[in-house]
Parts: structure tokens; sequence; C-alpha cells
């Protein structure tokens, strides 16, 4: 009885143990990013008012103003590289986990992870490369499609894993119908793991909005109202960059204002996914 009483409490020790473990790993992820929220709210709530939301930066020298060209800047920017990282993204991954059981998507796998790992400035300098030196000018299509290669490899593996984790048997159900694989895949296995997938997209577009040096290279920036994605355009993470690290305190005031837009942005956009895929898939 003794011996037994021994494992018995050892288990329960070591349960305890394990738990206070991940508690304490959660709150140190948890923790610095309380602090970087706390800090920027700190800093930028302050001079967060409507002209910000409508006015346009005002020349050098001069207090006030706002980053109405930035806001619409970086929503376009998010839109083009969504618009040709996700498809993308949520198609590469559902060959590899449907149809890509051959080398090929062994070699594709290895580039995802690859390019996953890529710093942001280099894929600025590719876009640049294969973009704005053909054209001859920076343009809001080229920052676009240099955040889409940042997306495609977050998008990729997050939709081949989430749609692994659908059960054969729904897979099989379907077939057995007469369904041909294809729509199967389409129209069943990708609308029960769309969550999973939407997580993933939603990671894609939040790293976009929080890059900068591939805009540099790419969209390049613009002071001006402009949103035509053939020239340069405004961006929130290149405002934040040119103005933290000018001379003048407004500037540096309205950096911190920038960040915490971004953040609001970004916390926005996490709210419109949660409640498309709660009201569209919604399970009783």
């Amino acid at each position: 009885m003794k011996e037994k009483g021994f494992f018995y409490y050892r288990k329960k020790a070591v349960n305890y143990l394990m738990i206070f473990l991940s508690f304490a790993a959660a709150l140190a992820a948890i923790i610095p990013l309380a602090f970087i929220f706390y800090y920027t709210v700190s800093k930028g709530a302050q001079y967060l008012n409507l002209s910000f939301f409508t006015q346009m930066p005002k020349p050098v020298g001069e207090t006030g103003g706002g980053m109405a060209n930035a806001i619409v800047g970086t929503l376009i920017l998010i839109g083009i590289g969504g618009g040709i990282g996700v498809p993308v993204g949520i198609m590469t991954g559902i060959y590899l986990s449907e149809f890509g059981n051959k080398k090929f998507a062994a070699v594709v796998r290895f580039m995802a992870d690859i390019l996953s790992g890529v710093p942001s400035i280099v894929v600025g300098v590719v876009a640049y490369t294969l973009i704005v030196v053909p054209m001859k000018h920076f343009s809001a299509l080229a920052g676009g499609v240099a955040l889409a290669i940042l997306m495609i490899p977050t998008v990729t593996r997050t939709t081949e894993e989430m749609i692994k984790l659908v059960p054969q048997s729904i897979r099989e159900a379907g077939l057995a119908l007469g369904i041909p694989k294809w729509k199967t895949t389409l129209m069943i296995v990708l609308r029960t793991a769309w969550k999973g997938i939407a997580t993933g997209v939603l990671l894609g577009l939040s790293r976009a909005a929080g890059e900068t040096a591939p805009l540099l290279f790419t969209a390049l920036g613009n002071r001006f109202w402009s949103t035509s994605i053939g020239q340069p355009i405004a961006s929130l993470t290149v405002y934040i960059y040119d103005y933290a690290k000018s001379p003048f305190e407004d500037w540096n005031n309205q950096a911190w204002t920038a960040a915490l837009v971004l953040i609001l942005l970004i916390a926005l956009l996490s709210l419109l996914f949660k409640i498309i895929t709660r009201s569209k898939y919604k399970t009783n």
C-alpha cells in the first residue's frame, strides 16, 4: 500500500508540475505582448483623434495633421497582397494535402518552409528586381506582390495541415455518393476545415500588414493622396519608420499613434474573420 501511495502522489505531483510549467509558459508569452500593447496605447492614444483619420500629413515643421492617405494605402496594399497571396496559398495547400503524394509535393513543402524564413527585406529586393525595375517606377502593385509572397507560405502550410485534420470518412462519404474528388475537396473538405484556414489567412494578412522593409523597395511611400496601384502609395508602416526616427517630437508622437492604429486595424480584421466564420459555419 505504501508503494502504491508513493506512485500515486508522484503522478499527482508531476501532473501539477506540468500544469504549472504550462501556465508559466503561457504567461511568459502573454506578458511581453501585454506590455507592448499597454505602452503603445499609453503613448499613442493621447494623440488619437478624428483629424488623424481625415487629414493629410503636414509639411515639415508644422504640427498636427493626420495619416488618411497612409491608412487607405495600407488597406489597398493588404487588399492586393491578400488578393494574390490568399488564393495561391489556399490552392497550394489543397494540392499538398489532397493530391501531393509525389516528390514534387515534397519539393513544394520544402520551398514553402524556406520561403517562410526568408527575411522580408530580401523579398522586397526580389519584388524590386522583378516589378519595379521593368516598370521603371515604384508602385502599390509591386508592394502588394511583395506582401503576397510573404503571405503564401503561412497560408499554404496552415491550409495543408487543417485539411489533413478532416476525417477521411468525410471524403469517402462524398465519393460514395458519386461526387467527383475535386468537388468533394472544394465543397465538403474545404468547408469543414475553413475555420482553421481562416486563422492561417489572418496570420498571413497580419504579418503583411506589419511589414516595412519590402515596401521601402516597392511601394516606397507618398505624402500625397494616391489610390492608384500603378503609382507609389503611402502606408502606415513606412510612416512609422520615417516618423519614429525624425527629430520632431510631433512626428514621434504621430508614429506611436500610427502604431496603435495599425494594431487596431489588425484587431478589426481578426474580429471580422471571427464573425464571418462563426456566422457561416456555426454548428449546433
